[in-house]
């Protein structure tokens, strides 16, 4: 079996190491005596989803950002059908901005996908903060860290996690991300699978699974990103436990 992973704009949205995340996933995968295949692809090239399993999109500047955007609005409907057959999407950072309606900034409105039903807006301050989630997903507090100049506000379902610590997809909110399907988007960075390998695990599973059903996993992988996980939750969240 072989896994492709789609890494998009690896070049431009790459800020605080999220190409990090991409090579957790290989990591797993080869673990898991898989093949994997990354395809790294930008804005001179052309987007092909139809032998990808995964599609990774990480952090960015703003400038980037749009830059990204710009390229990614002539995959519309190919992306949106991507999401709708339940292949898989890890979308890090400011990037989850970039399939909800509209990208509102000081200067200028955009158009993003408009694949999900929610709305950016740019801040007067940034954001910057250590936070721990929970999620549905997996039992482990979810950490990571934010620094982000803009909110989403109309969340309404489909959160991805519960606030524990930090702040949300707007301040005062208890929730942040969106999970629709099998994608998944927060602002956490991180890398947010480097630091929550249960998390990684998780979503690793999900992905092989949809692969062949059949495949027998091996369970005691990642011993020393638990190891690291661990410590740093005793360290540092102790109390929340």
């Amino acid at each position: 079996m072989t896994i492709n992973i789609g890494h998009l704009y690896y070049d431009l949205l790459n800020l605080y190491g999220e190409s990090g995340n991409i090579k957790a996933l290989k990591n797993y995968f080869e673990e898991q005596n898989i093949k994997v295949n990354i395809k790294f692809i930008t804005i001179d090239d052309k987007i092909n989803l139809d032998d990808i399993d995964i599609i990774y999109i990480g952090s960015g500047t703003e400038n980037n950002q749009k830059i990204a955007l710009n390229h990614l609005l002539k995959y519309k409907k190919e992306i949106k059908n991507f999401i709708e057959n339940e292949k898989f999407a890890i979308i890090t950072g400011n990037s989850i901005e970039l399939f909800g309606k509209t990208i509102i900034t000081k200067e200028k409105k955009y158009n993003a996908l408009n694949i999900f039903d929610y709305n950016t807006n740019s801040l007067d301050f940034r954001i910057v903060d250590e936070a721990l989630f929970k999620s549905t997903l997996i039992k482990d507090h979810i950490i990571g860290f934010q620094n982000q100049n803009s909110i989403i506000k109309d969340i309404k379902e489909n959160n991805l996690f519960e606030v524990k610590k930090g702040i949300g997809s707007y301040p005062k909110s208890q929730t942040e991300g969106y999970h629709y399907k099998n994608f998944y988007g927060t602002y956490l960075i991180g890398p947010l699978l480097v630091r929550n390998p249960k998390l990684l695990e998780y979503i690793g599973n999900k992905i092989i699974k949809f692969k062949n059903n059949n495949y027998k996993i091996k369970k005691n992988v990642l011993i020393l990103e638990k190891k690291a996980y661990n410590s740093f939750i005793n360290n540092y969240y102790d109390e929340y436990k």
